[in-house]
């Protein structure tokens, strides 16, 4: 912590010996206000250079909490498929108080006209409650360091990117909330199936005219080292365990057009594949979900082993309660399509993602989860200062080919939000989950803390971004 102190103090040092407009002078950068809502990709502007700037900004976000969680076990007393007794089992009893604040913290700067660099840090997070580096990147829109207008029409259009980033897969993570940055987010949680991850790559970006596309590899690794790679050891269950581990392939294509002062049309395909994956794109996550402890349990008895509470005993291993990962092995192809649409006040975004891969880790067998989500928000008000709106996400598929019945997650989020200025934003959100199919006991006969499970509830949060 000590050193991002001393970093941002040099920082501002060097801006105050430099003119003030050396300060926030950065090139084609998407703001993090309410103005940078409904920005995708990245973005060209008429910024002009005028020397080394330096960008400084912060997000921080704090949730009221009231949500109940229940299953369908009866009592807190029963016996375990093997014949154990089970004693003293039940969900735990969620308080209604507030939740741990969360910040970030972005630092960047301009250093060559149409060169800059960006770095994002996660300064209190639900997993990580001390800092901790989310990524950064180098974004060049000009070659001119290499010759004065060099490919200079290309680069009209395109754009490079090059770091250990977020990774730009479908649009539905421009709409998620990222820790303290919630700004973008119309509700208070991501999808059910949150596709998130920061592998170290190259993105390159052409945008013209109304068509959005990038091509992309990343080296499949969110914890970068250069260790031996080990596969696993082969079986007759597991036959098929991974001998490396092979680079990720990013792709999009679509059309995104401003067709008249009232009405925008964006619809977008986008491509993530690894022949030979570790599974980061639905674990990468670091900051956790927003619907803290929900269907947790209290300790209990399993026989005589003492079963933990899994909300407090590991609070780092538990922090996506609400979500689900799929879990796979071995491979993933995932391909997600965002319809997008705003007419004046009124905005529709979709997400349909089909997600494929190994079975489990050490077999090549296909399992498929898909997912679906659509919300609706109107905006009104002098400045679109206010908005109401409805979403609703489910995720189905198997959790293994070997089960006879797939297993089901429905949301249903309501919210409303007030932005009382471009950077201060208010809202106010009811959620409904349901879960259905899951077993109910685990294979290691411990209840299944999902099994006909649900949770539903009120939740306030306030939002500060600059």
């Amino acid at each position: 912590m000590r050193v991002i102190y001393f970093l941002a103090a040099a920082l501002l040092s060097l801006t105050a010996a430099q003119a003030q407009d050396r300060f926030g002078q950065i090139q084609n950068l998407i703001p993090r206000d309410k103005t940078g809502i409904n920005q995708f990709d990245v973005k060209k502007d008429s910024v002009a250079f005028k020397g080394l700037s330096i960008d400084i900004g912060a997000a921080f976000a704090l949730q009221f909490q009231a949500i109940n969680s229940f299953n369908g076990h009866q009592g807190t007393s029963f016996t375990s498929p093997s014949g154990a007794a089970i004693t003293d089992y039940r969900l735990n009893n969620l308080g209604n108080n507030l939740n741990l604040p969360t910040a970030n913290m972005t630092i960047g700067a301009q250093l060559y006209d149409g060169v800059r660099v960006n770095l994002d840090l996660y300064l209190a997070a639900r997993h990580h409650n001390e800092t901790w580096v989310k990524g950064g990147y180098l974004q060049i829109d000009k070659l001119d360091f290499i010759q004065k207008d060099f490919l200079k029409d290309f680069m009209k259009y395109a754009t490079i990117k090059i770091g250990q980033m977020e990774n730009n897969y479908g649009d539905a993570h421009f709409r998620r909330s990222d820790n303290g940055n919630a700004m973008m987010n119309p509700f208070i949680e991501s999808n059910i199936m949150d596709s998130f991850t920061t592998e170290p790559g190259i993105e390159v970006y052409y945008n013209r005219n109304g068509l959005v596309s990038m091509i992309g590899v990343t080296n499949s690794k969110l914890n970068q080292n250069v260790s031996e790679f080990i596969p696993g050891t082969t079986t007759a269950a597991l036959p098929d365990q991974n001998t490396t581990i092979s680079p990720t392939i990013l792709a999009k294509l679509g059309y995104d057009k401003q067709l008249s002062d009232d009405l925008r049309v964006r619809l977008t395909g986008s491509l993530y594949h690894c022949a030979n994956t570790s599974g980061n794109l639905y674990s990468s996550e670091r900051a956790g979900s927003r619907y803290y402890g929900v269907m947790t349990h209290a300790a209990y008895k399993n026989g005589t082993t003492n079963v933990t509470n899994n909300q407090t005993a590991d609070l780092q291993a538990n922090h996506t309660t609400g979500r689900f990962n799929p879990n796979f092995g071995n491979w993933l192809t995932a391909v997600m399509f965002n319809p997008f649409i705003k007419y004046q006040g009124l905005e529709f975004f979709g997400t349909i993602e089909i997600a494929s891969g190994g079975n489990k880790k050490g077999m090549d067998e296909t399992r498929t989860v898909n997912q679906f989500a659509g919300d609706v928000v109107y905006r009104f008000g002098k400045t679109e200062q206010f908005y109401v709106g409805g979403r609703y996400n489910t995720v189905s598929g198997k959790l293994d080919n070997a089960n006879t019945d797939k297993i089901t997650i429905n949301r249903f989020e309501a919210s409303a939000g007030w932005f009382m200025t471009k950077n201060i934003l208010s809202k106010l959100a009811y959620v409904n989950q349901n879960y259905k199919g899951f077993s109910q006991f685990e294979a290691n006969g411990n209840p299944n803390d999902l099994y006909q499970g649900k949770f539903k509830g009120l939740l306030f949060e306030a939002v500060i971004t600059f």
